[in-house]
């Protein structure tokens, strides 16, 4: 985004130093980093982090206003409203593209946002391995608000262990070894040693909840949630498993009915240029006259699944549960990162950390993907290069 920058980063580019880069970055936990890692970080202009940060603030304002939880009660699933709900979320993740509006000009469009955990622990780890490796200018950091490797983990710790002790404390997923975002977790376990243990074994007696490890049998005080229950629903389970949905006497960091209340449910009440315009599909009275920009999405999915780029009438006839859908404004994704061949899109995710007792959630640090398909992941951007996971470093 910086054309100087980018044009010596380029230059200095080679393949060579890439793959070193790569072995290095897998040499922590070897042939568990699976997905795939982009060529290059981005660095930003102030300006333009300016607009992404006042766009998060405005959002965390409509997010905590009073109303907020009744607002969005209805965006969790019947049979899924977890009891012991807390009054705010712990995280959240916001996802902007970078874009190109009307004028040509760059600006940040909100694409998603999420009340649910990242990538926080990799994305200490990452960064370190990308500064061995590229040159990053002094006056460029991937932090925000003044943190750094240090203080960033303090913080992650203070909120996710919280006054406990670390082995009554569990990061809970779904077979956690087999997905594709285990580096992760296994960052998590670095930084805070904390247990990763699948939803399969957990122990239940009464309300308290317990899982083993060397013959003993240890109490779970709190719950560091990954599981994404679109997964959950998706997944054979034993039917032994225990059911996470009922009254348990646990903490949970962040609670799960978060990640439905401040997601795409959360986007049609967002009037902010930097959000596209967004409804339900069941308040949808009349179709655009330009359907052919809008994106049709479905409320309760992941990992970009279910998403109809190209939209039809016919696609929207098609739909038996409107209310779990929305239409959105589809936006102009800018070639804005250079590469030795075709330009790749990108999209920002600035994490966000709310400790309890607070009044609002800060902005800590982020992540990025680099894409050459039509949408960011992986399916679009099979067999192309400079895509993928990569990291901003914004200018101070």
């Amino acid at each position: 985004m910086i054309s100087k920058l980018r044009e010596q980063f380029n230059q200095n580019f080679t393949h060579k130093k890439y793959e070193e880069f790569l072995s290095d970055l897998d040499s922590k936990h070897p042939g568990d980093l699976v997905f795939r890692i982009a060529e290059t970080p981005i660095f930003v202009p102030k300006d333009f982090t300016e607009k992404i940060l006042k766009a998060c603030e405005n959002i965390v304002d409509f997010i905590t206003e009073p109303g907020f939880k009744k607002l969005t009660d209805r965006a969790i699933p019947q049979g899924e409203n977890v009891p012991n709900e807390n009054d705010h979320t712990h995280f959240i993740a916001f996802d902007f593209g970078i874009c190109e509006n009307k004028d040509g000009n760059l600006e940040p469009q909100l694409i998603e946002m999420q009340g649910f955990p990242s990538l926080f622990a990799f994305q200490v780890y990452y960064p370190q391995v990308v500064q061995r490796h590229f040159e990053i200018p002094e006056n460029f950091d991937h932090y925000l608000n003044g943190y750094n490797d240090d203080t960033y983990v303090q913080f992650l710790k203070e909120i996710i262990i919280g006054n406990h002790n670390a082995e009554n404390v569990v990061l809970l997923e779904i077979k956690p070894h087999e997905q594709k975002t285990r580096i992760d977790f296994y960052c998590t376990h670095d930084y805070l040693n904390i247990p990763i243990i699948c939803l399969t074994e957990l122990e239940q007696e009464g309300k308290k909840l317990f899982y083993r490890k060397d013959g003993r049998k240890i109490q779970i005080k709190r719950i560091y949630n990954r599981i994404i229950f679109d997964e959950l629903s998706q997944t054979k389970m034993d039917a032994n498993a225990v059911d996470i949905t009922q009254p348990l006497d646990v903490e949970w960091v962040p609670h799960p009915n978060w990640f439905y209340r401040i997601s795409k449910f959360t986007l049609p009440f967002i009037n902010h240029p930097y959000v596209p315009e967004t409804f339900f599909l069941n308040e949808v009275k009349q179709l655009p006259d330009d359907l052919e920009n809008f994106v049709l999405k479905p409320l309760f999915s992941f990992a970009g699944q279910g998403v109809i780029i190209d939209v039809t009438k016919e696609d929207i006839d098609a739909v038996s549960d409107p209310q779990n859908w929305i239409l959105q404004r589809k936006v102009k994704y800018a070639d804005v990162i250079k590469t030795p061949n075709v330009p790749a899109k990108a999209e920002i995710r600035i994490f966000y950390f709310w400790k309890e007792g607070t009044e609002r959630p800060v902005a800590v640090t982020n992540l990025a993907r680099l894409s050459k398909g039509k949408m960011i992941g992986v399916r679009y951007n099979m067999d192309k290069d400079w895509v993928g996971g990569s990291v901003c470093y914004f200018e101070k």
